[in-house]
């Protein structure tokens, strides 16, 4: 039976898992993506899709569900146990390195895999998720969204978390945008709630900015419904025969609440260059090992205003 949207206290149930859709060709960085996932980038010292897990798991999330492609084994292996190396580390006494190689999967944590057999879109691609979801509301995560918290303060998805624990409704991580930039996003509009939180009443795929509903953009983060899935299944394909998941979202917020959220942080995206680069040199900028010694080499870079 379908949530009303003021029926919180009744139908509220925790957020368990956790979908990361990692199915992507990631052609915009060819060749190092020929052979390599794309999630598989490292920012520093660590790959794209690691810090969407860590990120998972610090907002109280221990199933993570990666939906993969045939090019994807280097994923399953990051967060698979690495004997040989662990013994390797272990016999030659390098025990802080070994912390390092077993916290990338915590011994609570536990990770599945399905595949999307055809590139179908974002939609198609979180349904593939479905058997291993059930009807429990769960997190959808895009590693190419690299994201975080303000310094100090809570991750983006415990900030999601949080509110859906006020609200019980669907939550979409929502930044505000330039209006040169909304054609590349999902865009939103409806009712405001709070400083941080609108009732969503539309949302568009990618509009032209003269008619726009707003600039609040969506970002990589998601909460979302069980209900979700009966929305793609009914879903038709759309252009390039892709299943989108913001259609779905559209048709969702028609029987039951879906609100947007101004999380509080920086969001870098990976997916593209530009963004990339971005994330390496401020997260490098931050790290406690390298931070020191990569500020003083940026300043002494002989760059040109």
């Amino acid at each position: 039976m379908r949530s009303s949207p003021d029926s919180h206290q009744a139908s509220f149930m925790p957020i368990r898992k956790a979908v990361f859709p990692v199915a992507g060709l990631g052609t915009r960085f060819l060749p190092a993506t020929k052979a390599a996932p794309k999630e598989m980038l490292n920012v520093v010292d660590k790959p794209i899709i690691q810090y969407a897990v860590e990120e998972a798991y610090a907002a109280g999330i221990r199933h993570m569900v990666f939906v993969t492609g045939r090019s994807k084994r280097a994923i399953e292996d990051h967060f698979d146990t690495a004997f040989e190396l662990e013994s390797e580390l272990e016999a030659a006494g390098k025990n802080a390195l070994l912390e390092v190689v077993r916290s990338v999967k915590p011994d609570d944590m536990v990770v599945t895999y399905v595949r999307q057999p055809r590139a179908l879109g974002l939609g198609h691609a979180v349904l593939c998720a479905e058997p291993l979801v059930g009807a429990q509301p769960f997190a959808v995560l895009l590693a190419d969204d690299l994201m975080t918290g303000l310094s100090g303060g809570p991750n983006v998805l415990t900030q999601m978390v949080q509110a859906y624990e006020q609200s019980g409704a669907s939550i979409l991580a929502v930044q505000e945008v330039p209006e040169e930039h909304v054609s590349r996003y999902g865009i939103v509009a409806g009712q405001t709630l709070n400083a941080q939180t609108t009732r969503v009443e539309r949302i568009v795929e990618k509009p032209k900015p003269e008619v726009a509903p707003s600039r609040l953009a969506v970002a990589g983060r998601y909460i979302l419904s069980g209900d979700i899935f009966d929305e793609i299944r009914n879903l038709p394909k759309g252009v390039g025969g892709e299943i989108q998941l913001t259609d779905a979202i559209a048709s969702l917020l028609q029987k039951q609440a879906v609100h947007a959220f101004a999380y509080e942080g920086k969001r870098y995206d990976c997916g593209s260059k530009e963004g990339f680069l971005q994330a390496t040199v401020e997260m490098a900028l931050q790290h406690p090992q390298v931070g020191a010694f990569f500020r003083n080499y940026l300043k002494e870079l002989p760059i040109q205003a």
